[in-house]
């Protein structure tokens, strides 16, 4: 097969080295995007007086059918021809004649597939961004029907003090809103026209432009045409954005893990985000939870890769920019998968509200209201802290809790100590007292949903 490069070549390479270098494997994925922006720049073309109207209705008509093709996965890609690009250029000029040719005026691949990209991923964000608000939205049903419940709340791992699990809950909701804010503001930049740039130093041709990007949608054009080409910034961007949403969801796996255990049942995930064990009946494992937790990890490599790829890249485009497609098409593909199963896991699973108020009764979860209560009543907290692990000493050596000390044990540690303090022990009460903005007060956490639904049906 004849390259639609090769006039000057007079040696043609073996069939090993032409699949090295084809990126049709993976950039097919751009299909769309990739007449969506021809249809763009023959319009313009024709717009310009650069091609005539017959041509460029010839062109868009090709370009239409090979569309219909292409959304009924009906077209076969060559190796030979390498990318999308010229695949869909030798299909058009099979189906349009060799006015199909003219659709590559004033164009180069270069910055053809940098707009393929910037359409691609203005397309992604927005179906990420539903998704958030999706998972968001289940973050805050669950919270709205736990807003009572109490649990452990932890530091090192350990047991620290009592809290609401929709305080919990609602933690990860406003992770999930700074995210969104990020992959919102990164929109600026991806949705910016390299169209036109040419190979990296613009044309000769009397092109607008302006008008390719508006027909795109895009808000502007690139005002450096070796910028234009080389510029993968928007895709790191992108990475980097979802990055930090992957380590939002493993560490919410993380959790949903450890809460699934025997050792805590806290939840209970539904069936249809666990498995089972081929050889041990009883399993039920959180396999969706543990994926998520791991397929992080390669979002944060694709992240890698390309800044090392492009770390010492001269102007403008080099070969070594394939490399940039890949690791940006299995990030959008690992952060959509991972959304939709999140908003699932949460929707659906069980809360173990009486299993998390029992492990709030058998620890030392409640001594800092202790130590709040003789400071509330003038005694320097330092002192007051000295005080209360002293009582947590006594309650270790006698195998109890602070709950089980009788009143008299409590006024030999401290006289202020009164008859009120069993009240003030119990985890229902230290958690409601919590309430300063922000805490973990349940009149605090209504606070916050009601503030999540206004951000949710302003967006």
């Amino acid at each position: 097969m004849k390259k639609l490069w090769g006039g000057r070549f007079t040696k043609s390479a073996e069939e090993w080295v032409d699949e090295f270098g084809a990126s049709i494997s993976f950039d097919q994925e751009l299909v769309m995007e990739d007449i969506e922006g021809s249809i763009a720049h023959v319009t313009m073309l024709a717009k310009c007086g650069i091609i005539s109207d017959d041509e460029a209705a010839k062109i868009k008509n090709g370009l239409e059918q090979l569309k219909g093709k292409a959304a009924n996965d009906e077209l076969q890609y060559s190796v030979k021809l390498e990318d999308i690009h010229l695949n869909l250029e030798s299909y058009l000029t099979e189906l349009v004649g060799p006015v199909g040719g003219k659709l590559h005026t004033a164009r180069s691949r270069n910055d053809q597939v940098a707009t393929d990209m910037h359409l691609y991923l203005r397309n992604q964000v927005g179906v990420i961004l539903e998704l958030i608000e999706e998972m968001q939205q289940a973050l805050l049903e669950q919270a709205q029907a736990n807003v009572e419940t109490v649990m452990p709340g932890y530091t090192h791992l350990q047991r620290a003090q009592p809290i609401s699990f929709a305080h919990h809950l609602m933690a990860y909701f406003w992770m999930l809103q700074r995210d969104k804010e990020r992959f919102t503001e990164s929109v600026k930049r991806i949705n910016v026209s390299p169209l036109g740039a040419g190979a990296l130093a613009g044309t000769t041709f009397p092109i607008d432009r302006h008008l390719s990007a508006e027909l795109l949608g895009f808000n502007g054009i690139y005002e450096n045409s070796l910028d234009a080409v080389s510029d993968r910034d928007f895709i790191l961007e992108f990475l980097s954005d979802s990055s930090m949403l992957m380590m939002h969801l493993s560490r919410l796996s993380e959790e949903f893990i450890l809460w699934s255990s025997q050792e805590f049942k806290f939840i209970e995930l539904d069936d249809s985000f666990a498995t089972g064990s081929s050889i041990m009946p009883q399993k039920k494992n959180p396999d969706m939870a543990e994926l998520i937790r791991g397929k992080t990890g390669r979002v944060y490599g694709n992240l890698m890769g390309l800044l090392t790829v492009l770390k010492g890249l001269p102007l403008a485009y080099n070969k070594d920019m394939q490399e940039d497609k890949e690791g940006m098409f299995d990030t959008a593909k690992t952060v959509t998968g991972s959304l939709k199963i999140f908003a699932g896991m949460i929707r659906t699973m069980t809360v173990n509200k009486n299993r998390m108020d029992m492990a709030t009764k058998t620890d030392f979860s409640n001594a800092t209201e202790l130590a709040d209560y003789l400071s509330s009543k003038g005694i320097p907290f330092r002192e007051a802290h000295e005080i209360v692990g002293k009582l947590v000493l006594t309650c270790v050596n006698k195998g109890c809790y602070l709950a089980d000390l009788s009143l008299e044990e409590f006024v030999e540690a401290h006289p202020l100590f009164e008859d009120d303090i069993y009240e003030v022990l119990d985890p229902v009460t230290a958690v409601k007292r919590r309430n300063s903005a922000g805490g973990t007060g349940f009149e605090q956490i209504l606070t916050a949903i009601e503030m999540a639904k206004k951000l949710m049906s302003n967006k």
